[in-house]
């Protein structure tokens, strides 16, 4: 065993004896010494290799400037999201099925306008704390939309009721230890039923210099809804709101996906009008008959946040309204599903 481990420490320092043939990696170095001493050098390496890309692009740039050329094209960096793995559910700009779908899906009523939709929103049997502040302000963010205390009913005589009254959505708002953690929206009547983990809650009052919001119907943004079912989410996302925003509100609402989370975000823009005064010039012929300086208004457009603020994760959706025994499951999330950090499924 002593001489293997000289051998291999052997290998490892003297590398460059070997004439580049075979890379040692540091990980393959059983000392402890010579490994960290082998990944340092690397790791040098590795910092001056960059930093002399860096100075031969900024040179190319500015040679490129002084000739008058067009720069180089900058490289592009690897992330996550553009190194995804292929899927081959994503939603394609001439997908005649996909557009022959949405015309007869479960939310197609709403969406051509032929109906408005009506909220039920009610909570999980032991309610806490935060759940109703948390409610209030779904209330002001979701048009048309009623709470109902939960009482002792059961879900299923709940879903029932909201059929009788013609209700289009049924929200569910889970809580756990005196905090939300869960939402399950419920199509009706028809179905279909979502189930979302939430987490990250910032309620209005705790949002850094918030806005109120009016009463008018906000804009809905949706960002990232690329594979059949995140469309398919999206679109029921979309059935909660009238498709008529009031634009003289400017409220916007954002559901926006990264890596399988729904981030949520409540905003209205604000128009802002600032003066930029000029400054006497050999050739401003702008200025009045007394001298004055000449001012100019600007229009500044910038975003207030109004809350809430949280984040969503789809656990499961269900064939039809709400049945833990016997409904069918369109997906399901499983631990298995994470084993790549490059796979998406919305």
């Amino acid at each position: 065993m002593g001489a293997k481990r000289k051998k291999s420490e052997e290998v490892g320092g003297d590398d460059e004896v070997a004439g580049g043939k075979k890379q040692i990696l540091p990980s393959m170095i059983k000392n402890k010494d010579k490994r960290s001493a082998v990944h340092a050098k690397l790791k040098h390496q590795k910092k001056i290799e960059k930093r002399k890309k860096a100075k031969a692009r900024e040179a190319a740039e500015k040679r490129a400037l002084e000739l008058g050329e067009e720069p180089p094209v900058k490289a592009i960096p690897r992330t996550i999201e553009n190194t995804r793995e292929f899927d081959e559910t994503i939603c394609k700009p001439d997908d005649e099925e996909l557009f022959a779908g949405n015309d007869a899906d479960e939310f197609s009523s709403i969406l051509n306008r032929k109906s408005d939709p009506k909220i039920l929103i009610t909570t999980c049997r032991f309610n806490s704390t935060r759940g109703p502040a948390f409610i209030s302000e779904l209330l002001s963010v979701i048009p048309n939309a009623h709470y109902y205390k939960r009482g002792t009913y059961d879900l299923k005589k709940i879903v029932e009721y909201a059929k009788i009254k013609d209700f289009t959505s049924l929200i569910v708002v889970h809580t756990n230890r005196r905090e939300p953690d869960a939402l399950l929206i419920i199509g009706l009547p028809d179905g279909p039923t979502a189930h979302f983990k939430l987490s990250k809650l910032v309620l209005h009052k705790d949002v850094k210099n918030h806005g109120n919001p009016t009463s008018h119907i906000p804009e809905l943004v949706l960002n990232n809804f690329t594979t059949r079912l995140g469309h398919r989410i999206g679109r029921m996302i979309q059935s909660l709101f009238p498709q008529a925003p009031n634009f003289r509100g400017r409220r916007v609402v954002t559901f926006h996906n990264q890596r399988d989370f729904i981030f949520f975000r409540h905003h209205r823009y604000i128009f802002e009008s600032k003066e930029s005064k000029q400054g006497d010039t050999k050739g401003n012929k702008d200025k009045d008959a007394k001298g004055e300086k000449s001012s100019q208004g600007k229009v500044v457009a910038r975003l207030q946040e109004c809350g809430p603020r949280f984040t969503l994760k789809l656990i499961n959706l269900q064939h039809g309204t709400f049945d833990t025994k016997g409904g069918e499951y369109e997906w399901v999330h499983k631990p298995e599903m994470d084993t790549s950090r490059r796979r998406f499924f919305l």
